[in-house]
């Protein structure tokens, strides 16, 4: 943990389906004050719009309205700004969660690409040793896709499916999407009460 400095994560949304997962967990962090870099793909402001049914016309506004509270600690670059501190393996966070996370931004940092600064991002926190939790979001997955998650738990990375648990008893859509955004956190340390755990009463 970086002593003595405000915990920083990057967060990166792609273009797999389940962009409320991404919009979840960076409310979560904002709210406990984190501070957050986001990275957010072109194919990811098109699921804002599909899925989430958003006008993404005015990005910047959108944001901002969207993670109102805590929205002074996030820290929103451009995919193609390779020249962006989370860049650079100086600059210090404590980790890194892609969700959801593409098959083909998986394979881009399985190969070590670096083609964006999503990829970039994330290759910097291989070389560097820190935590990268990839939630890929697809179904059925073919050898090549599984290929690509073992090569990253190979080299450190944390590969976590958006597969929601039933136990907690689930009563609504955001339960679920809780769940996975909750295991998620867990990986990173972060603290929170998304759901309730198995034992909990």
């Amino acid at each position: 943990m970086i002593q003595n400095q405000k915990r920083i994560f990057t967060v990166g949304i792609t273009g797999a389906s389940g962009a409320q997962y991404g919009v979840t967990l960076v409310k979560e962090l904002l709210r406990q004050s984190f501070s957050v870099h986001l990275v957010i793909t072109e194919a990811g402001w098109r699921v804002f719009k599909e899925e989430l049914q958003l006008n993404t016309e005015h990005r910047e506004a959108l944001l901002e309205d969207m993670f109102n509270e805590g929205y002074e600690h996030l820290t929103v670059h451009d995919l193609w700004d390779v020249g962006a501190s989370i860049a650079s393996g100086s600059f210090r966070t404590e980790g890194m969660i892609i969700i959801p996370c593409s098959m083909g931004t998986l394979s881009g940092i399985a190969h070590g690409a670096s083609g964006n600064l999503l990829e970039r991002a994330a290759d910097v926190m291989l070389k560097e040793g820190r935590k990268l939790v990839i939630v890929p979001r697809e179904t059925p997955l073919h050898q090549i896709h599984l290929e690509n998650m073992l090569k990253l738990t190979k080299m450190g990375a944390t590969i976590l499916p958006a597969m929601p648990g039933f136990y907690h008893l689930p009563e609504s859509l955001d339960d679920l999407v809780r769940f996975v955004v909750g295991k998620a956190l867990d990986r990173l340390e972060v603290p929170h009460q998304l759901f309730k755990r198995w034992g909990e009463q």
